[in-house]
This record gives structure tokens, sequence and C-alpha cells, in this order.
């Protein structure tokens, strides 16, 4: 399920909730950002899964060790980043097996335009 931003300036002193400081947080790395560039075209920007990854449709989002590999980074630096965009609620995982898929949260992403857009 993905995070909401709603209401993401309380009122009461004008200040930031959490959740927008976990996306902005999450978008301020390149290789995160990048990251969130490449889920938005998953058959352009990744190669088709195979027994590496399970026989799991691209619509269940992208293997882990295929983001990994683009991204040239080690395992546990993917898994923190994946990890902390799916906190900001920029991602969400689904489990295969052994195996799991990340996709974007496009609500998210929305909101936090139309966000960004009225606000900032």
């Amino acid at each position: 399920m993905c995070a909401t931003i709603i209401g993401i300036i309380k009122k009461a002193g004008e200040k930031l909730d959490i959740d927008f400081l976990e996306i902005v947080k999450a978008l301020s790395n390149e290789t995160r950002l990048n990251i969130l560039k490449w889920l938005r075209d998953p058959a352009a920007n990744f190669p088709p899964q195979d027994e590496t990854c399970d026989e799991a449709d691209i619509s269940d989002g992208v293997c882990v060790s295929r983001i990994r590999e683009k991204a040239g980074i080690s395992q546990s630096t993917v898994s923190n980043y994946l990890d902390l965009m799916q906190r900001a609620g920029l991602l969400t995982s689904v489990r295969h097996g052994k195996w799991t898929y990340y996709r974007r949260c496009e609500e998210t992403i929305r909101q936090l335009s139309e966000y960004i857009a009225s606000e900032l």
C-alpha cells in the first residue's frame, strides 16, 4: 500500500510532517533518484526477468538483482536504498518465493507533484 502525503503541512506552526521529509530524503541521492526514474518504464530500462529472478511478470515490479545490476552497487546498499524508498512511500514491493520485486507508487508521486506545484 502506498503512503499518503495529503496534509503534509501541519497547521500549528507550519512544520513539515515526517512523511514529506522522508520522501525528500529518499530523493536526495542520485542513485535512488535514478532507480525511481528507471522504474517509471521497467520494460525500457531493465532486461527481461529470467531464472535469476523468477518468472514473475514485470507488472509485479523489477527484481532487486536487476536494480542492483543497473545501479552498479552492492546488494546491501541497494537493499538499504529500496527500504528507505519504500518507507517513504515511493515504492511498493511484492515477494515471489525468495525474490522481491519493486515498483513505483504512482499515487504518492502524484500527490508529491501536486504538493510541489501548489505549495512550493
